[in-house]
Protein backbone atom coordinates (compact mmCIF):
# COMPACT_ATOMS: atom_id res chain seq x y z
CA UNK A 1 0.00 0.00 0.00
CA UNK A 2 2.89 2.00 0.51
CA UNK A 3 4.06 4.06 -2.37
CA UNK A 4 6.39 6.64 -3.10
CA UNK A 5 5.52 10.24 -4.13
CA UNK A 6 8.49 12.47 -5.66
CA UNK A 7 8.60 15.85 -3.79
CA UNK A 8 9.65 18.92 -5.44
CA UNK A 9 12.00 21.43 -4.29
CA UNK A 10 11.01 25.07 -4.18
CA UNK A 11 13.33 27.13 -2.08
CA UNK A 12 13.35 26.32 1.09
CA UNK A 13 10.42 23.84 0.65
CA UNK A 14 8.79 21.62 -1.15
CA UNK A 15 5.65 20.83 -2.84
CA UNK A 16 3.88 17.36 -2.68
CA UNK A 17 1.28 16.91 -5.02
CA UNK A 18 -1.86 14.21 -3.63
CA UNK A 19 -3.91 12.27 -5.76
CA UNK A 20 -7.38 11.99 -5.70
CA UNK A 21 -8.20 8.71 -3.92
CA UNK A 22 -5.30 8.52 -2.43
CA UNK A 23 -3.69 9.41 1.07
CA UNK A 24 -0.53 10.86 2.29
CA UNK A 25 0.69 10.42 5.57
CA UNK A 26 3.05 12.40 6.71
CA UNK A 27 5.48 12.26 9.71
CA UNK A 28 8.09 15.18 11.53
CA UNK A 29 10.56 14.13 13.36
CA UNK A 30 9.56 10.58 13.15
CA UNK A 31 5.95 11.49 14.52
CA UNK A 32 2.70 11.34 13.17
CA UNK A 33 2.15 15.10 11.65
CA UNK A 34 -0.92 14.83 9.47
CA UNK A 35 -2.80 13.20 6.86
CA UNK A 36 -2.61 15.09 3.62
CA UNK A 37 -6.00 15.19 1.61
CA UNK A 38 -6.00 15.63 -2.34
CA UNK A 39 -4.26 18.53 -3.85
CA UNK A 40 -1.09 20.53 -3.57
CA UNK A 41 0.71 20.67 -0.10
CA UNK A 42 4.04 22.60 1.04
CA UNK A 43 6.33 20.49 3.22
CA UNK A 44 9.31 21.63 4.95
CA UNK A 45 12.83 19.55 3.73
CA UNK A 46 14.57 16.83 6.35
CA UNK A 47 11.86 17.51 9.31
CA UNK A 48 9.25 16.63 6.83
CA UNK A 49 8.80 13.10 5.36
CA UNK A 50 6.35 11.10 3.81
CA UNK A 51 5.60 7.84 5.61
CA UNK A 52 2.89 6.48 3.71
CA UNK A 53 0.93 6.08 0.74
CA UNK A 54 -2.34 4.44 0.70
CA UNK A 55 -5.03 4.16 -1.93
CA UNK A 56 -8.62 4.79 -1.31
CA UNK A 57 -10.08 3.04 -3.94
CA UNK A 58 -11.68 -1.00 -3.76
CA UNK A 59 -8.96 -3.38 -4.45
CA UNK A 60 -9.55 -6.91 -5.45
CA UNK A 61 -7.53 -10.00 -3.56
CA UNK A 62 -7.03 -13.41 -4.69
CA UNK A 63 -7.26 -15.75 -2.13
CA UNK A 64 -5.33 -18.88 -2.85
CA UNK A 65 -6.65 -22.40 -3.31
CA UNK A 66 -7.18 -24.19 0.58
CA UNK A 67 -8.63 -27.14 2.07
CA UNK A 68 -11.03 -27.32 4.94
CA UNK A 69 -13.22 -30.17 6.59
CA UNK A 70 -16.59 -29.45 6.88
CA UNK A 71 -18.89 -30.47 9.81
CA UNK A 72 -19.60 -34.20 8.38
CA UNK A 73 -16.12 -34.51 7.66
CA UNK A 74 -15.82 -33.99 4.35
CA UNK A 75 -12.23 -32.57 3.09
CA UNK A 76 -13.41 -30.06 -0.16
CA UNK A 77 -10.57 -27.14 -1.62
CA UNK A 78 -11.73 -23.97 -2.19
CA UNK A 79 -10.70 -20.35 -3.35
CA UNK A 80 -12.29 -17.10 -2.65
CA UNK A 81 -11.46 -13.19 -3.55
CA UNK A 82 -11.16 -10.45 -1.32
CA UNK A 83 -12.86 -6.75 -1.64
CA UNK A 84 -10.47 -4.51 0.81
CA UNK A 85 -10.92 -0.47 1.06
CA UNK A 86 -9.09 1.79 3.28
CA UNK A 87 -11.17 3.73 5.34
CA UNK A 88 -8.53 5.06 8.05
CA UNK A 89 -5.11 5.58 6.49
CA UNK A 90 -3.46 6.69 10.32
CA UNK A 91 -5.32 3.36 11.37
CA UNK A 92 -3.93 1.65 8.60
CA UNK A 93 -0.19 3.00 8.52
CA UNK A 94 0.10 2.25 12.68
CA UNK A 95 -2.38 -0.43 13.49
CA UNK A 96 -0.79 -3.27 12.08
CA UNK A 97 1.91 -4.10 10.22
CA UNK A 98 0.75 -4.99 7.30
CA UNK A 99 -3.17 -4.39 7.13
CA UNK A 100 -3.22 -6.18 3.60
CA UNK A 101 -1.40 -9.51 4.76
CA UNK A 102 -3.53 -9.66 7.70
CA UNK A 103 -7.04 -9.13 6.01
CA UNK A 104 -5.65 -12.02 3.97
CA UNK A 105 -4.67 -14.26 6.24
CA UNK A 106 -7.38 -13.96 8.71
CA UNK A 107 -9.94 -14.49 5.90
CA UNK A 108 -8.73 -17.74 4.94
CA UNK A 109 -8.70 -19.13 9.31
CA UNK A 110 -12.11 -17.42 9.17
CA UNK A 111 -13.07 -19.43 6.35
CA UNK A 112 -11.89 -22.93 7.43
CA UNK A 113 -13.71 -21.95 11.00
CA UNK A 114 -16.70 -21.22 9.23
CA UNK A 115 -17.06 -24.28 6.97
CA UNK A 116 -16.17 -26.47 10.06
CA UNK A 117 -19.42 -25.33 11.69
CA UNK A 118 -21.78 -26.75 8.63
CA UNK A 119 -22.62 -29.80 6.58
CA UNK A 120 -21.14 -30.17 2.38
CA UNK A 121 -24.94 -29.85 1.19
CA UNK A 122 -25.40 -26.39 3.30
CA UNK A 123 -21.71 -25.00 1.78
CA UNK A 124 -23.20 -24.89 -2.07
CA UNK A 125 -26.97 -23.58 -0.93
CA UNK A 126 -26.05 -21.53 1.77
CA UNK A 127 -23.28 -19.79 0.16
CA UNK A 128 -24.46 -16.08 0.32
CA UNK A 129 -24.99 -16.41 3.93
CA UNK A 130 -21.29 -18.05 4.21
CA UNK A 131 -19.64 -14.38 2.39
CA UNK A 132 -21.98 -12.44 4.75
CA UNK A 133 -20.48 -14.01 7.67
CA UNK A 134 -17.17 -14.03 7.19
CA UNK A 135 -17.39 -10.40 6.07
CA UNK A 136 -18.87 -9.32 9.61
CA UNK A 137 -16.37 -11.22 11.44
CA UNK A 138 -13.79 -9.62 9.09
CA UNK A 139 -15.17 -6.28 9.86
CA UNK A 140 -15.28 -6.81 13.65
CA UNK A 141 -11.70 -8.04 13.89
CA UNK A 142 -10.41 -5.13 11.72
CA UNK A 143 -11.95 -2.02 13.54
CA UNK A 144 -8.90 -1.01 14.55
CA UNK A 145 -6.70 -1.60 11.39
CA UNK A 146 -8.28 1.32 9.58
CA UNK A 147 -9.17 -1.07 6.56
CA UNK A 148 -12.73 -2.59 6.07
CA UNK A 149 -13.83 -5.77 4.06
CA UNK A 150 -16.29 -4.73 1.42
CA UNK A 151 -17.11 -8.32 -0.25
CA UNK A 152 -16.10 -11.59 0.30
CA UNK A 153 -16.92 -13.94 -2.88
CA UNK A 154 -16.42 -17.69 -2.79
CA UNK A 155 -14.96 -18.71 -6.35
CA UNK A 156 -15.04 -22.16 -6.25
CA UNK A 157 -15.56 -25.60 -4.31
CA UNK A 158 -14.28 -28.62 -5.28
CA UNK A 159 -15.03 -31.76 -3.38
CA UNK A 160 -13.36 -35.19 -3.90
CA UNK A 161 -14.13 -36.73 -7.25
CA UNK A 162 -15.92 -40.26 -5.58
CA UNK A 163 -18.10 -37.93 -3.74
CA UNK A 164 -19.28 -36.05 -6.82
CA UNK A 165 -20.08 -38.92 -8.63
CA UNK A 166 -22.25 -39.94 -5.54
CA UNK A 167 -23.77 -36.82 -5.71
CA UNK A 168 -24.56 -37.29 -9.02
CA UNK A 169 -26.29 -40.59 -8.77
CA UNK A 170 -27.92 -39.01 -5.63
CA UNK A 171 -29.45 -36.39 -7.87
CA UNK A 172 -30.36 -38.77 -10.47
CA UNK A 173 -32.15 -40.89 -8.26
CA UNK A 174 -33.87 -38.02 -6.56
CA UNK A 175 -35.15 -36.44 -10.86
CA UNK A 176 -36.27 -39.75 -11.37
CA UNK A 177 -38.36 -40.40 -8.19
CA UNK A 178 -39.93 -36.41 -8.90
CA UNK A 179 -41.17 -37.49 -12.32
CA UNK A 180 -42.33 -40.76 -10.99
CA UNK A 181 -44.17 -39.25 -8.72
CA UNK A 182 -45.18 -36.09 -10.88
CA UNK A 183 -46.57 -39.28 -13.63
CA UNK A 184 -48.50 -40.73 -10.77
CA UNK A 185 -50.15 -37.71 -9.81
CA UNK A 186 -51.28 -37.35 -13.76
CA UNK A 187 -52.62 -40.61 -13.57
CA UNK A 188 -54.21 -39.77 -10.57
CA UNK A 189 -56.16 -36.73 -11.97
CA UNK A 190 -56.89 -38.54 -14.37
CA UNK A 191 -58.85 -41.28 -13.46
CA UNK A 192 -60.54 -38.76 -11.10
CA UNK A 193 -61.67 -36.75 -13.90
CA UNK A 194 -62.86 -40.07 -15.95
CA UNK A 195 -64.87 -41.20 -12.60
CA UNK A 196 -66.73 -37.86 -11.98
CA UNK A 197 -67.50 -37.72 -15.66
CA UNK A 198 -69.33 -40.93 -15.26
CA UNK A 199 -70.86 -40.17 -12.04
CA UNK A 200 -71.88 -36.80 -13.75
CA UNK A 201 -73.41 -38.37 -17.04
CA UNK A 202 -74.93 -41.42 -14.76
CA UNK A 203 -76.84 -38.33 -12.49
CA UNK A 204 -77.71 -36.63 -15.66
CA UNK A 205 -79.47 -40.19 -17.38
CA UNK A 206 -81.17 -40.62 -13.99
CA UNK A 207 -82.25 -37.06 -13.66
CA UNK A 208 -83.60 -37.87 -17.58
CA UNK A 209 -85.00 -41.19 -16.87
CA UNK A 210 -87.15 -39.64 -13.92
CA UNK A 211 -88.15 -36.59 -15.77
CA UNK A 212 -89.48 -38.78 -18.75
CA UNK A 213 -91.17 -41.31 -16.38
CA UNK A 214 -93.31 -38.06 -14.59
CA UNK A 215 -93.79 -36.79 -18.37
CA UNK A 216 -95.41 -40.21 -19.04
CA UNK A 217 -97.24 -40.76 -15.68
CA UNK A 218 -98.59 -36.96 -16.02
CA UNK A 219 -99.75 -37.82 -19.75
CA UNK A 220 -101.63 -40.73 -18.96
CA UNK A 221 -103.24 -38.83 -16.10
CA UNK A 222 -104.53 -36.63 -18.39
CA UNK A 223 -105.45 -39.27 -20.81
CA UNK A 224 -107.66 -41.09 -17.38
CA UNK A 225 -109.04 -37.55 -16.98
CA UNK A 226 -110.34 -36.58 -20.44
CA UNK A 227 -111.19 -40.89 -20.47
CA UNK A 228 -113.41 -40.09 -17.35
CA UNK A 229 -114.81 -36.82 -18.26
CA UNK A 230 -115.57 -38.24 -22.08
CA UNK A 231 -117.46 -41.41 -20.57
CA UNK A 232 -120.18 -39.21 -19.27
CA UNK A 233 -122.54 -39.71 -22.02
CA UNK A 234 -124.21 -42.77 -23.64
CA UNK A 235 -122.83 -42.15 -27.25
CA UNK A 236 -119.17 -41.72 -25.47
CA UNK A 237 -119.79 -45.64 -24.15
CA UNK A 238 -120.83 -46.81 -27.51
CA UNK A 239 -117.65 -45.34 -29.17
CA UNK A 240 -115.43 -46.73 -26.49
CA UNK A 241 -116.73 -50.22 -26.87
CA UNK A 242 -116.06 -49.96 -30.88
CA UNK A 243 -112.68 -48.75 -29.80
CA UNK A 244 -111.88 -51.39 -27.39
CA UNK A 245 -113.31 -54.30 -29.52
CA UNK A 246 -110.41 -52.51 -32.26
CA UNK A 247 -107.44 -52.78 -29.88
CA UNK A 248 -108.58 -56.40 -28.25
CA UNK A 249 -108.58 -57.59 -32.33
CA UNK A 250 -104.90 -56.00 -33.03
CA UNK A 251 -103.89 -57.28 -29.84
CA UNK A 252 -105.45 -60.88 -31.06
CA UNK A 253 -103.18 -60.80 -34.21
CA UNK A 254 -100.16 -59.55 -33.26
CA UNK A 255 -100.11 -62.32 -30.55
CA UNK A 256 -100.66 -64.98 -33.56
CA UNK A 257 -98.01 -63.92 -35.73
CA UNK A 258 -94.51 -65.18 -35.59
CA UNK A 259 -91.86 -64.21 -38.15
CA UNK A 260 -93.74 -64.88 -41.16
CA UNK A 261 -96.38 -67.60 -39.73
CA UNK A 262 -99.60 -65.86 -39.03
CA UNK A 263 -102.18 -68.15 -36.91
CA UNK A 264 -105.76 -67.84 -38.10
CA UNK A 265 -108.54 -69.21 -36.11
CA UNK A 266 -110.63 -72.73 -37.44
CA UNK A 267 -113.81 -71.58 -36.49
CA UNK A 268 -115.13 -68.18 -38.14
CA UNK A 269 -117.80 -67.75 -35.42
CA UNK A 270 -114.55 -67.11 -32.55
CA UNK A 271 -113.72 -63.74 -33.97
CA UNK A 272 -117.55 -62.90 -32.89
CA UNK A 273 -117.06 -63.88 -29.89
CA UNK A 274 -113.46 -62.08 -29.15
CA UNK A 275 -115.61 -59.44 -29.59
CA UNK A 276 -118.18 -60.00 -27.08
CA UNK A 277 -115.79 -60.25 -24.69
CA UNK A 278 -114.30 -57.15 -24.67
CA UNK A 279 -117.75 -55.65 -24.58
CA UNK A 280 -118.59 -57.58 -21.49
CA UNK A 281 -114.96 -56.43 -19.78
CA UNK A 282 -116.01 -53.12 -20.57
CA UNK A 283 -119.75 -53.49 -19.43
CA UNK A 284 -118.43 -55.09 -16.29
CA UNK A 285 -116.06 -51.98 -15.66
CA UNK A 286 -118.69 -49.34 -16.62
CA UNK A 287 -120.68 -51.24 -13.86
CA UNK A 288 -118.02 -50.74 -10.95
CA UNK A 289 -118.83 -46.83 -10.03
CA UNK A 290 -122.79 -47.62 -10.69
CA UNK A 291 -123.23 -50.20 -7.93
CA UNK A 292 -121.16 -48.17 -5.46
Amino acid sequence: MNKSISPLFFGAFKLIRVKEKQAVVIERFGKFLKQLSPGLHILFPYIDSIAYVHSLKEEVYQISSQAAITRDNVEITFDAVLFLKVIDAQKASYGIGNPIEAMQQLAQTTMRSELGKIKLDDTFRGREELNHAIVTILNESSVSWGINCMRYEIKDITIPSTLRKAMERQAESERQKRAEILNTEGKKKAEINVAEGSRQSSILRAEGEAQAIQIKADANAESIRLLNKSLESEKSLQAVRLRIAEKYMEAYSSLGKNGNIMVIPSVPSEVGQMVNKAFSIFDDIDKIPNSS
